[in-house]
């Protein structure tokens, strides 16, 4: 019997030690995927462009951008008189009065305030009056393709790059096309990007903490798409500005929010919550604005064979521990705050924040449990 022991326990010892793992749906967060999907896509400058008296119109224009958003001071407008800041062909245009906040479209600051930002390299800016008079003494303005290109990103493209604008899935998959026009482009302060959604048929829109959580300063764009599979121009955007923060954790990397003029948003649709831990292998995509192009669909995966994106694991640590899913659906910077939505039910399971391959998003269920009321 000793002799059989000695034997067993010899043999025990030279095995090599193996730990078995369940298909499980807990796993700890890799480091390289602690990496936050916010983007620059944009610069300020300081100028000086009056308007007013003899130039009651003038063209402020910064080639090869794709916004330029303008910031006044010295404001003289007239009684009855209106501030105009327009694109070229006048299709997107925003009037300001001496009232400027009953324009919902200015950020009003100690100097003057920021105008909503014109998509394209030129911004027209006019009065009426001649007496009225205007200077803008700064801006911010997007980034050109050369610029872009230099800029660092939180790339998180698994193998391919398997997304494609919304518009392409329109035919081939049009309940997940369906889904994506309640998904906005955020514009936070003149100068770099999130995504955001509509959550609910109320005034609520849901997006990463590290965002933002001051509303000063957020653009938020709808219709950021184009209309075109392929396309490199956007239909027309509707632009409006957040209006307050409802409920923020850092944890859980979230911010509930509402906007103003919601009457002009009100016809994207919403997006509705999937309030559970969903399966690991349940078919899953995520939808946003990568590095901060027109929106894009990202539902296929090359690492699975070129099929449906599917949820790798659950209860993975995220900011806090076991609070976020992980996938393999090609993301870049710009896509934090995107929805992830299960192809099963069409609703939102996660709320996309890290980047790393596997990238990950917050729980939704755990968010739910904190918003649900103020929904």
């Amino acid at each position: 019997m000793r002799k059989t022991l000695q034997l067993l326990t010899a043999l025990a010892l030279a095995l090599p030690m193996t730990t078995v793992v369940p298909a499980t749906t807990t796993t700890s967060t890799p480091a390289q995927a602690q990496s936050p999907q916010t983007q620059e896509i944009g610069t300020e400058e300081s100028v000086s462009v009056r308007v007013g008296g003899s130039t009651r119109s003038t063209v402020v224009e910064r080639p090869g951008s794709g916004y330029v958003k303008l910031h006044f001071t010295d404001l003289r407008i007239l009684p009855g008189d209106v501030l105009t800041v327009s694109n070229p062909d006048g299709t997107e245009k925003y009037t300001y009065t001496r009232d400027l906040r009953s324009s919902l479209t200015a950020t009003v600051d100690s100097t003057g305030f920021w105008a909503m930002s014109i998509t394209g390299d030129r911004a027209v800016v006019s009065v009426r009056n001649a007496l009225s008079r205007v200077r803008v003494d700064k801006l911010t303005r997007g980034y050109t393709e050369a610029e872009m290109s230099a800029q660092p990103s939180v790339k998180s493209i698994c193998g391919t790059n398997d997304y494609k604008d919304a518009v392409c899935y329109q035919s081939s998959n049009p309940t997940e096309f369906g889904k994506t026009a309640s998904v906005a482009k955020l514009l936070r302060n003149g100068s770099s990007l999130c995504t955001a959604w509509r959550v609910g048929p109320n005034n609520r829109m849901l997006t990463n903490n590290h965002c933002f959580t001051s509303t000063t300063g957020i653009e938020v764009w709808f219709n950021y798409q184009c209309p075109t599979c392929g396309g490199t121009a956007s239909a027309a955007v509707t632009k409006v500005l957040a209006a307050q923060v409802l409920k923020t954790d850092a944890g859980l990397d979230y911010t509930l929010f509402s906007v103003n003029n919601f009457a002009a948003i009100s016809s994207f649709g919403y997006l509705e919550l999937d309030a559970r831990v969903p399966a690991v292998g349940e078919e899953m995509y995520v939808i946003g604005h990568p590095a901060g192009k027109l929106k894009k669909l990202s539902l296929r995966d090359n690492n699975n064979g070129g099929g449906y994106c599917i949820v790798r694991a659950v209860k993975v640590n995220g900011n806090v521990s076991q609070s976020d899913i992980s996938y393999m659906c090609d993301t870049e910077g710009g896509s934090s705050g995107s929805p992830v939505l299960s192809r099963r039910t069409h609703k939102v399971i996660g709320l996309h924040h890290f980047g790393g391959c596997p990238n990950q998003g917050v729980r939704i269920d755990l968010v739910a449990a904190q918003i649900g009321s103020l929904l």
